[in-house]
């Protein structure tokens, strides 16, 4: 039933949400030169400083060491960007719910639909990147369709947890940037785990992020489908994360209004 009302509403409020993703993504390069490039030419230009800065100390010895760096940038410039972006989604849309009556997670959804896109746009100019490299594509490709899905659950859980906090706490954004810079450097975008002891690389796997990067590159640059147990743990990092963001949600929906 409560399935049911969520599909109802979200049907009524179809026209709000197309509009709210448009004004999203336009709003992101407005009165910028490039426009809709910057989409592209962003992370090309993060990942080519961290080719030359990378390659001599981490992927002297690594094959395709550039795709190793995609897999990891990608993943988690679209992580970054999508969090970031929900968790500012209530606030900078409060002059909106306050006066229409209208369910507040649009706007977060926008936000996430509006970074999903930027992703879409990204991930073709990977493929271009892999088929450059000389990497072959095959059947096994269509594995990634798996960790894009869990990715999307969990940013989209961890930004409802975010703009729920934010709302109440606005020191939430600083101490989000120190963690993502800090998960930057957990995630083994730049370096392999091999190097480390058993143990640590289990570790790593308690890092949601570092789990989808590395799916990426077990399949594109193994040419592997990763086992049962890591699907599983994936589908449960992104099913915790949205199953805490809805409750969250849900607890201090109407509280949202007395702070904003």
């Amino acid at each position: 039933m409560k399935l049911k009302t969520i599909q109802d509403q979200f049907v009524k409020n179809k026209f709000l949400m197309e509009e709210l993703t448009k004004r999203d993504f336009k709003q992101k390069y407005k009165r910028t030169v490039l426009g809709m490039g910057w989409s592209i030419m962003s992370p090309l230009l993060n990942l080519l400083v961290m080719s030359l800065v990378f390659t001599q100390f981490f992927g002297r010895n690594t094959p395709h060491y550039t795709i190793y760096l995609f897999c990891g940038n990608l993943v988690f410039s679209y992580y970054r960007e999508s969090t970031t972006g929900g968790m500012h989604a209530l606030l900078a849309n409060a002059h909106i719910f306050t006066k229409v009556n209208v369910p507040k997670y649009l706007f977060l959804l926008s936000k996430n639909v509006s970074s999903l896109i930027n992703f879409g746009l990204n991930l073709c100019v990977f493929f271009l990147f892999v088929l450059f490299d000389g990497i072959s594509f095959g059947p096994h490709f269509l594995a990634l369709l798996y960790p894009i899905t869990c990715l999307v659950v969990f940013n989209l859980g961890v930004g409802l947890i975010l703009s729920a906090l934010f709302v109440f706490f606005r020191d939430i954004s600083y101490l989000y940037d120190v963690f993502t810079l800090l998960l930057n450097y957990l995630s083994a975008i730049f370096y392999k785990v091999d190097a480390f002891p058993p143990a640590v690389q289990r570790i790593f796997l308690m890092n949601p992020i570092y789990c989808y990067i590395k799916y990426f590159r077990v399949v594109v640059l193994e040419g592997n489908i990763p086992s049962l147990p890591f699907h599983l743990l994936c589908a449960l990092y992104a099913v915790a994360a949205a199953a805490l963001g809805g409750f969250i949600y849900k607890k201090y929906n109407h509280s949202f209004l007395y702070y904003v």
